[in-house]
Parts: structure tokens; C-alpha cells; sequence
């Protein structure tokens, strides 16, 4: 388990990160959420041991990262932002290097490499330079070293930036592999990953913890959750002010061409009703959708809150 106690950091009289608490256990991968400059990868610097705490306590399966980094970071695999890499190095040199660094020796070594280049697919670049890759394979020869040693840890900073749709579809898989038995902290500010991928979300902003739970749980207090997306075949005459006077819904929102939002009010379940209203009034329906809730939403909600109550 990862236990972070009254964490804060100051840069000549900056809170970066401010009285954060928090813990998490192996099994979850939690979203770490926040706009830029909200003390993310302050937080990943410090849960890592790369920057001390100005204050606080952070231990990694009970071993105090400010008294003993060197052993909590053999348990902790790490992607910074941008993946750093030695460019002039080859890819098959680089993770030999740091399979070196790492402690890795012969078959145990061997064996590793191989499953690891064949879960991030680098197979066919392994001879190339670092600095001719495309940002993609880059992204995933950080990922591959973030995992050689089998951490029980892994923290990764925006580990899909870069990536195309099939690449980002199959890290996601392997993180979601990975977090059977590990912890995994996911810093991003794609939030529909986090919605895929994160079995919990936390927003900080301005150095402090604001929310926390699962995504799902959080998507219930966006706008959005339960809301109704129509589209029609044809025209119908005064649309937006007959679906506005369907009992239980709150707004309706013109989306585009004969495209409607349907918000029901205090989040509650319309879809039957207006399913009902839309059969018995033979309205032309090309498309209906049911909005879970967006993360999106309460992001927004939450940071911007906050922003406003420290003006």
C-alpha cells in the first residue's frame, strides 16, 4: 500500500502541493486528475523519491521513501512526463541498460526483456535509435522500462500521449493487466482514459485533494448523467419546446440539425417516459442515446469551485 500523509512541497513560498492525504492499495489504478499546475507531477516526483517533501510522510509498502528511497524505489516502476530516454542509444541498448540498472541478471534478465518487448510490441525497432522513433514508440520504450523489473508499483505520467487510437486501446489493456496485483497511478488529462481505464479518480487543484471515488460514482454528479441525446429523421414543428414540457425534464438543449440534449431533473431516470412521449406523439427518431455522466462535468465543476472560493 501507498500511504501519503500531510504531503506538501514549497517553491520559495509556492505550495505546489498542499497537506495531501492519501492512500492507495494494491489492485487499484487511480486516475491522479488536475489542470496544469495543479501539483500532479510534483506529487509523482515526491511519491517516487525524486524531490523530498518539504513536509510529510509518503511510505511505499511500509518503507519510508524519505528515510530509504533506494529500496522503495526497487519496488516502484516510473514514466515521467515525455518519456527521457538516452536518444543516441538503440532501444535493445537502452533496455539492456536499464534491465542492468535495475539488477536484472542472466535468464532472469533474459526472460523479462523478452516479455516485456513483446507487451509494449517494440520488436520491430529494437535496433533503432531512440531519437528516429516516432513519438509513440517512444512513449512505449518509457513504458518498457517502467516495467522491466516487475515493480509492484508503477506511476506513469501521461503514459498514452503520443499514441494513436490502437496503440492507446492497447496500453490501457496492459495497464489493466498490470493493476491485477499492483498499484498503478495514472497522472492524464484525457479523461475518457481514465474512464477506462481507472478503477478511481482523484482531482487536486492547487495542491489540494478535492475529490475522490470511483469514476463512476463521479459521473453520477455530472449534468450529464441520465441525460437524453435525440436525434430525429425529419422536422417536427416547435421540437425543443414540446420536449421541454415532458414532466421530469429540466432543460433541452438544440445540439445541431433536428439534435436535442435531454436533462432531466436532479439527474433521475426519463428514458421511458420520453420513449412514451416520442410513440405516442409518432415522432421520427433516428438516433437515442443515454448519457451516463461525463467526468468532464464535475472536473470542471470541482476546479473551477474551487478556483472561485480562493479569489
Amino acid at each position: 500500500m501507498i500511504r501519503v500523509e500531510k504531503l506538501t512541497k514549497d517553491f520559495d513560498g509556492f505550495k505546489a502541493v498542499n497537506q495531501l492525504d492519501l492512500s492507495v492499495s494494491p489492485g487499484e489504478v487511480l486516475g491522479f486528475l488536475g489542470p496544469n499546475g495543479a501539483g500532479k507531477s510534483t506529487t509523482m516526483k515526491m511519491l517516487t523519491g525524486f524531490l523530498k517533501p518539504t513536509s510529510g510522510n509518503i511510505s511505499v509498502f511500509d518503507i519510508d521513501v524519505l528515510q530509504n528511497p533506494k529500496a522503495a524505489q526497487q519496488l516502484i516502476g516510473y514514466l515521467p512526463e515525455g518519456a527521457p530516454a538516452y536518444q543516441e542509444m538503440t532501444v535493445r541498448g537502452f533496455l539492456n541498460f536499464i534491465a542492468d540498472i535495475r539488477g536484472l541478471q542472466g535468464e532472469i534478465k533474459r526472460k523479462r526483456l523478452d516479455i516485456v518487448i513483446d507487451q509494449v510490441e517494440l520488436s520491430g525497432v529494437l535496433d533503432k535509435p531512440i531519437e528516429n522513433l516516432s513519438k509513440g514508440f517512444a512513449r512505449r520504450v518509457g513504458l518498457a522500462q517502467a516495467i522491466i523489473h516487475d515493480p509492484q508499483v508503477l506511476i506513469l505520467d501521461e503514459p498514452t500521449d503520443g499514441l494513436d487510437p490502437n496503440q492507446k486501446h492497447q496500453v490501457r489493456e496492459l495497464i489493466k493487466g498490470l493493476a491485477k496485483d499492483k498499484i498503478v497511478i495514472i497522472s492524464t488529462h484525457i479523461l475518457e482514459e481514465v474512464s477506462a481505464v481507472c478503477t478511481r479518480a482523484v482531482i487536486i487543484n492547487q495542491g489540494k485533494l478535492l475529490l475522490d471515488g470511483e469514476p463512476q460514482t463521479l459521473e453520477r454528479e455530472s449534468r450529464h448523467h441520465n441525460a437524453i441525446q435525440l436525434q430525429l429523421e425529419s422536422d417536427v414543428e416547435e421540437a425543443e419546446d414540446q420536449l421541454s414540457q415532458i414532466t421530469g425534464i429540466d432543460a433541452v438543449e438544440v445540439l445541431g440539425e433536428r439534435q436535442y440534449m435531454l436533462f432531466p431533473e436532479n439527474g433521475s431516470m426519463q428514458l421511458p417516459q420520453l420513449v412514451r412521449f416520442l410513440d405516442e406523439n409518432k415522432w421520427p427518431v433516428e438516433n437515442l442515446h443515454l448519457e451516463k455522466g461525463r467526468l468532464e462535468d464535475v472536473f470542471r465543476q470541482v476546479t473551477s469551485r474551487h478556483n472561485h472560493g480562493q479569489d
